[in-house]
């Protein structure tokens, strides 16, 4: 594969475009919903998503990469400043030309009558690079998975239904809780095959702290979370009971987390639980989306 595609890490993308869909659900839920403010929010969050990567791969090269040797799909980086394929200044380059596109995208949407857009995608970048960047390096601390589950979550749909609708609303901030349990999930799976490189890097996440026996609890608590919500939101938004569909991703949530549980010592044997984490992810934002699509539609 192209190592500038491979740098991109673009699978994961998936963390902060489906709350992007997710609030454009909403919003179409609500007979607020424009497809080019959308697209232009996709096209701003992805770009900062994008920009996030590159300037996590360009720190860990710096630290944990080096001296991780259990490298997985889902964890341990892209590893194209490892391999040599490119330097660390071009990947560094890379991310400043996502962030710059990001800036970019949220001048326009300021032209367009939503400024406080800027202010919205300066909480999404500095949280990119506080998670990543000294000195804060908050996912080295215990804060970095605080930061993703707000940056991933929440304030992603915050921001769509900024976008679409012109205001900020609380109901658009509790819509991303879901989505942002499960991109908790997903940066707490990924930090089990990593963990020896990360304790010995003086990476001190959460799952180094606690330490993976124990890590397997928070992740099982985390993954039931995303679940648990979603009948809280019926009642306090309110949206249709149609959203319930999401419950169909429970069972890959299980097979996810009985799989972590079992074999959270084998980086290899883990690397299911890693896949089944995101696809729950993915399905469960997907179905949510559709529901409250499909409560318009049908009135229900």
């Amino acid at each position: 594969m192209n190592p500038y595609i491979r740098a991109l890490r673009a699978p994961f993308l998936a963390g902060s475009l489906v709350p992007v869909v997710l609030g454009g659900a909403f919003a179409f839920a609500q007979h607020a919903f424009s497809l080019p403010s959308f697209l232009l929010a996709l096209a701003g969050v992805g770009a900062l998503h994008l920009g996030a990567n590159l300037l996590n791969d360009y720190w860990d090269a710096r630290g944990s990469d080096p001296v991780n040797l259990k490298v997985t799909p889902f964890s341990g980086g892209s590893r194209v400043i490892q391999e040599g394929a490119l330097k660390e200044q071009v990947v560094l380059f890379l991310a400043l030309a996502f962030f710059a596109v990001g800036l970019a995208t949220g001048i326009l949407l300021v032209w367009m009558g939503r400024p406080l857009v800027l202010l919205l995608g300066g909480l999404g970048f500095f949280a990119g690079w506080a998670y990543s960047a000294r000195p804060l390096q908050l996912m080295s601390r215990g804060w970095g998975e605080v930061v993703i589950f707000l940056a991933f979550g929440p304030l992603v749909t915050l921001g769509t239904g900024y976008v679409l609708t012109g205001a900020l609303s609380h109901e658009y901030f509790v819509l991303g809780l879901p989505q942002g349990f499960l991109i908790t999930g997903v940066i707490w799976i990924n930090q089990f095959p990593d963990y020896e490189a990360d304790r010995n890097a003086g990476k001190r996440n959460l799952v180094v702290q606690l330490g993976p026996a124990r890590s397997r609890f928070p992740y099982a608590a985390i993954m039931a979370m995303a679940f648990a919500c979603v009948p809280l939101l019926i009642r306090a938004v309110p949206m249709t009971s149609l959203t319930m569909l999401c419950f169909a991703a429970l069972p890959t949530a299980f097979k996810a987390v009985r799989t972590a549980w079992r074999h959270y010592l084998s980086h290899d044997l883990m690397v299911p639980a890693q896949e089944l984490t995101i696809r729950t992810l993915v399905i469960h934002g997907v179905l949510f989306s559709a529901g409250l699509v499909l409560g318009r539609l049908t009135g229900f």
